[in-house]
């Protein structure tokens, strides 16, 4: 039997937020090759309905499996909590049950149990997330004794895709949302960052944010997850390109994602365009 091609990891997001992930990816995983396929021209996904966001995800995946790619992390968590299933479920057998797509909701998940005393936990998300039920659905699987506080944030994602993350405009944005969190539960002792755009107003958040509360990203987690995950699934590890580099798409203009994925990466990069 002919070995498998080997193919780079596929990253995908609806906007800017995932170039978050695919850098603590590239800092765990670095000997890997990567395709990040950012849907720029059709982000936010945040307020879309399901069958939008399952559709246009379900053509990043296609895309990106055309290119190579034996696995594809969706690096949104909009994406992850409307799309995953069904492509997992419905998708993949009839693509090609040998690859993977895997979401961030489920890594983060797994960590909250260690992380939390009071038993009480935050999500801050987009409007998509948080409606969607992904996160208490997912930790009530794991841990049912955790209440968990949902709170969508519909201001954080134009602050980070504006530049404005740092602003003393942004100051106001965050501890708004933070004071209505803590309001409806007080008894909060640990709080997830779910949408890879949050990231960039995590100094804010800290500043605004009770000593006592953490405050998790999920980078480091999904990225400790996929390490852990190709160490035990060998057969796929072995189907991973090695190369180091990283290749960059987006559905909108080259210069404009590459201006904006500088504020994520400390890096310039090149980029270029795609139909899907």
């Amino acid at each position: 039997m002919q070995p498998a091609v080997k193919g780079p990891i596929g990253v995908f997001d609806s906007g800017y937020g995932g170039l978050s992930i695919l850098r603590d990816l590239r800092r765990v995983l670095p000997q890997y090759d990567y395709v990040f396929l950012g849907d720029n021209a059709r982000a936010p996904y945040g307020s879309r309905s399901f069958d939008v966001v399952y559709q246009f995800t379900r053509q990043t995946v296609e895309r990106l499996f055309t290119m190579g790619c034996p696995l594809v992390v969706l690096a949104c968590n909009t994406a992850s909590a409307k799309a995953l299933r069904n492509i997992q479920q419905h998708d993949l057998p009839l693509w090609d049950p040998s690859r993977r797509v895997l979401g961030i909701i489920r890594p983060t998940v797994e960590q909250v149990g260690s992380l939390t005393t009071t038993r009480h936990i935050g999500i801050f998300g987009t409007k998509g997330t948080v409606g969607s039920g992904s996160y208490p659905i997912e930790i009530a699987k794991f841990f049912p004794d955790v209440v968990v506080t949902g709170h969508a944030c519909p201001m954080w994602v134009p602050l980070v895709e504006n530049g404005e993350y740092d602003s003393p405009g942004a100051d106001y944005f965050v501890k708004k949302e933070i004071d209505a969190l803590l309001a409806e539960d007080p008894l909060i002792d640990m709080v997830i960052l779910g949408c890879t755009h949050y990231p960039l107003l995590e100094a804010k958040i800290r500043q605004y944010m009770p000593s006592h509360v953490k405050i998790v990203p999920q980078g480091a987690i999904v990225a400790d997850s996929l390490a852990d995950y190709l160490t035990r699934h060998p057969e796929m590890e072995q189907r991973l390109q090695r190369g180091g580099g990283c290749q960059y798409l987006t559905t909108e203009s080259p210069a404009m994602f590459r201006s904006s994925a500088s504020s994520f990466l400390n890096e310039e990069i090149e980029a270029s365009h795609v139909d899907l």
